[in-house]
């Protein structure tokens, strides 16, 4: 893992326990819960109930659930942290490596909660999901990267929301990505769908390295002491 030394091989179990209490677990359990009640929809709605609202539900869910992420990088002592030994990668894949857990089983909990009559093909609904996460937590550690706030979840989340929103209206149909499983451009849209979770998780990997200037600043500091 980038920014552990092999030398080091405590170093995670050592930061587990402070980490796991700076995760935000209220926002994500809030998110989570909202998600999982949305999901119970067709569920409510009964022989009503039709595949594309099972699709619509799901998506609505996973957006619901990504917006609790965006507050994954949230962290009152972030000014204080920043002078431990872990880098900022480290810090930051600890963190998602605590909550990977709780979102592979709330989202497995989600997709059990629709009807196995209804219920979209698991792996092309998996794969948007996993792709909204990624962006909530590349637009968490891009706004940790850029600014100095120590709670940017907010901002986050919001920007999340109004791109989820914006994307639905105006995303050209030449480029679609929100298609149901019977359209002939479902496979295309996953293709494109492919292409931003690899997007975001390059971003959530360039952000997490410590800034250029920082390591100056510290290079300056030890030259002046020697």
């Amino acid at each position: 893992m980038p920014g552990v030394s092999k030398g080091r091989p405590g170093l995670w179990r050592a930061l587990a326990r402070p980490v796991a209490r700076t995760v935000p677990w209220r926002a994500i359990g809030a998110a989570g819960g909202l998600g999982l009640l949305l999901a119970t929809a067709p569920r409510l709605v009964g022989e009503d109930a039709t595949g594309r609202l099972a699709l619509n539900v799901l998506r609505v869910s996973a957006v619901a659930f990504a917006l609790g992420a965006a507050f994954l990088l949230d962290d009152p002592a972030r000014h204080t942290t920043a002078a431990v030994p872990a880098r900022r990668a480290v810090r930051h894949t600890l963190r998602f490596v605590l909550v990977l857990p709780v979102a592979v089983s709330w989202w497995t909990a989600a997709l059990l909660l629709v009807p196995a009559g209804i219920r979209p093909p698991v792996a092309g609904v998996t794969l948007e999901a996993a792709a909204v996460l990624a962006l909530a937590l590349a637009g968490a550690a891009f706004a940790v990267r850029r600014s100095d706030s120590t709670r940017p979840g907010q901002a986050v989340a919001g920007a999340l929301f109004a791109s989820a929103v914006l994307a639905c209206l105006l995303w050209p149909e030449r480029w679609a990505l929100f298609v149901a499983p019977d359209d002939e451009r479902w496979a295309a849209a996953h293709d494109r769908w492919t292409v931003l979770l690899c997007a975001a998780l390059a971003v959530w990997a360039v952000c997490g390295a410590e800034p250029v200037r920082r390591w100056r600043g510290r290079a300056a500091l030890r030259s002046l002491g020697s």
